[in-house]
């Protein structure tokens, strides 16, 4: 599947994958804050965003959508940043397709299954009722005894079109029952063959739980080169919480990728 692409910017490719219920857009500030140096494209993964929409959802199936999007483009080479969901889909991509990284960042997810919950969040959004006179005000108050953080509830309507039109019936822009459907796959995760030894960073928020100490052996073992640095004030959304401290270690990681100057 070829997906959805916001592309900004000259010279290296760096792409930007994001997270379960997620868009390319969420990347928006970073990919203005680098696309001056590289050629930035964030992506919407499949059943989001403006992509298609399709049942399978296996981090192999991911990373195979990415690499047709990537070589449809013409690039054979990239660095990839992934978030969450999308940390796992680049760390598949540069298991099964190692050529086509250049350099590899892991933002808050490690390779090993979760139980993150997402189930009842998933089920939360199905049971809203999309009537013609449905208020965001009412849609939050819907989600909010699955998902008691407002910013939480607030990212996840984003998803959620309400028609310009007057009666207009309200609808869900990402494919929320075939997400639903995958929750199992998307919190899990396959262990795919081979490493990958390329340049590698594992970023995390200070304040999450999602990268633990115990992980990084099993991280090690498919990503010798891994390192780890923790981004201050930030939670799992590091790049929502702390921006300007993921910009600094984005920029930092990515510095010996940009291309010189021209003479």
């Amino acid at each position: 599947m070829i997906l959805n692409a916001i592309e900004a910017g000259d010279g290296q490719p760096v792409v930007l994958l994001h997270g379960l219920f997620g868009a390319a857009r969420n990347f928006g500030a970073i990919q203005r804050a680098i696309a001056p140096r590289f050629r930035v494209l964030a992506l919407d993964m499949r059943n989001h965003g403006a992509s298609s929409h399709a049942a399978d959802m296996r981090y192999a199936t991911l990373a195979a959508d990415v690499r047709e999007t990537l070589l449809a483009r013409g690039i054979g080479q990239a660095a990839i940043v992934g978030h969450s969901m999308g940390g796992k889909a680049a760390m598949a991509l540069a298991l099964q397709w190692p050529d086509l990284v250049g350099r590899l960042l892991v933002a808050d997810i490690a390779p090993v299954p979760y139980e993150h919950g997402n189930t009842a969040v998933a089920e939360a959004m199905q049971a809203i009722d999309l009537t013609p006179s449905l208020t965001r005000q009412q849609a939050d108050a819907a989600l909010a005894g699955a998902v008691p953080r407002p910013d939480v509830r607030a990212f996840l309507l984003q998803n959620l079109r309400f028609g310009a039109k007057p009666h207009a019936m309200p609808h869900w822009r990402i494919a929320l029952k075939e997400i639903a459907a995958a929750i199992p796959d998307l919190e899990g995760w396959d262990d795919l063959p081979g490493t990958y030894d390329g340049p590698t960073l594992f970023v995390s928020g200070a304040e999450s739980g999602y990268v633990l100490p115990e992980h990084r052996p099993v991280i090690r073992a498919k990503f010798p080169s891994a390192r780890f640095v923790a981004v201050k004030n930030a939670g799992h959304w590091l790049h929502a919480d702390n921006p300007a401290g993921f910009l600094a270690v984005l920029e930092a990681f990515l510095q010996p990728w940009q291309l010189p100057a021209a003479q």
